[in-house]
């Protein structure tokens, strides 16, 4: 009778199943949150065709809007954020992303609200109030930021107040450096100067304070840029993404917070996430002056900075330095 020799399998093959079986897990898992995230997602008609609409160009451009929209807030909430009780929606940030698709760095720029800028159908105002208007809103906003840049708009995303808070606080709350003591009650903060790590009610404040600096719509601007590179920072770093109890609220936070165009799914937000997370050049639009028109204070661009900027980005190259804003 044949003896039998008994033989170890080799555990090479079988960390190799065990690979294959956790990949096959993983793209399971990534396949049906890619789903559930799409489905989550609130659309909104943002972008759409008209007379003189500027050419597709290389590149992808983003408009970013941050709207003081109490939607989903408690009375109680509204207290503690101290937001107010104002009614309707008005944008309270306004960025341009501009993701090349040479590989070179992105470019993030900040447009002050206070702009004074043509708008269709209503001469010249501020450009947070083509948003406003009750015939405006997202359409119109993004019709007036293209028209006043030249580039046109591939993806819109908007987040309200309540959406911005549960980001930040999904992912245990943000990292700042703040260069002075701020104390606005208006803004519910009391800060004081150094690095600190804020919840996403201390976040808000923060990013919304007026309380600060000669033109605080300019300070603004730059702690908005701050904030926005610390979210993104934070939410990809090894400790978030790793984290189950944290990715997936992020995600799903992430999700229900935002209202995004309609040509805008899931994948194309990843890629937003990667191109903030790709050390963008951080800038606002150059600044010419700063007077009062019809009662209002205003900001009225540099009109040869702003143009060879905006060109600069048409063509996908980066912008002049001399033609940054601060």
């Amino acid at each position: 009778m044949p003896s039998m020799t008994w033989r170890p399998k080799r555990p090479g093959k079988l960390i190799v199943r065990i690979l294959i079986g956790l990949l096959v897990v993983l793209l399971v898992l990534a396949v049906g949150g890619y789903f559930v995230i799409n489905s989550r997602l609130t659309r909104i008609d943002a972008l759409t065709d008209y007379d003189g609409r500027p050419a597709d160009t290389p590149g992808t451009n983003w408009l970013l809007v941050g709207s003081d929209s109490r939607a989903g807030l408690t009375k109680a909430q509204r207290k503690k954020l101290a937001t107010g009780r104002a009614v309707g929606r008005r944008t309270d940030t306004m960025m341009l992303l501009h993701v090349p698709d040479s590989g070179d760095r992105p470019t993030l720029v900040s447009l002050p609200r206070d702009s004074y800028v043509p708008i269709d159908g209503h001469g010249s105002d501020k450009l947070n109030a083509a948003y406003a208007y009750a015939n405006g809103g997202p359409k119109l906003l993004a019709k007036t930021v293209e028209q006043v840049t030249g580039l046109r708009i591939d993806h819109y995303m908007e987040i309200g107040f309540g959406g911005f808070v549960g980001i930040v606080d999904s992912i245990g709350g943000v990292e700042i450096n703040v260069k002075q003591a701020i104390k606005d009650p208006k803004a519910g903060i009391d800060l004081k100067k150094g690095l600190q790590t804020m919840d996403g009610g201390t976040a808000l404040g923060y990013v919304r304070t007026r309380a600060t600096g000669a033109i605080p719509d300019f300070d603004r601007t730059q702690r908005q840029r701050q904030f926005f590179s610390a979210v993104v920072n934070k939410a990809a770093s090894p400790g978030v993404l790793i984290n189950p109890f944290r990715s997936v609220p992020l995600a799903l936070s992430a999700a229900d917070s935002v209202a995004v165009g309609q040509e805008t799914g899931a994948f194309n937000l990843l890629s937003l996430g990667l191109a903030m997370g790709d050390n963008p050049v951080t800038t606002v639009v150059p600044v010419g002056s700063l007077p009062k028109i019809n009662g209002q204070d205003v900001v009225k661009w540099d009109s040869a900075k702003a143009l060879r900027m905006f060109r600069a980005l048409a063509q996908d190259k980066p912008v002049p330095k001399d033609a940054l804003g601060n």
